[in-house]
């Protein structure tokens, strides 16, 4: 089972982005996603690199404030 982590979206670039989730970034294909994204978005990401859904920043924060909260880092707004 594969657990996908909403990041945020900080460049773009044609069908990749730079996306960024407690502090560490890599860039990562848009190709699976439909509809225009745009910088601040959160997508869910897989393990091979490609985003694969887009998500609501109240529930990509529910998310990340779950996670932080067993892994002992802050999420960051």
């Amino acid at each position: 089972m594969c657990m996908a982590i909403p990041s945020r979206i900080i460049a773009l670039s044609g069908e990749m982005a730079t996306v960024e989730c407690f502090g560490e970034q890599r860039v990562v294909s848009l190709m699976l996603i439909e509809g225009k994204l745009e910088l601040g978005d959160y997508v869910l990401v897989q393990a091979g690199g490609f985003a694969f859904e887009r998500v609501t920043p109240s529930a990509a924060q529910e998310a990340l404030d779950i996670i932080s909260s067993v892994i002992g880092q802050p999420a960051a707004a």
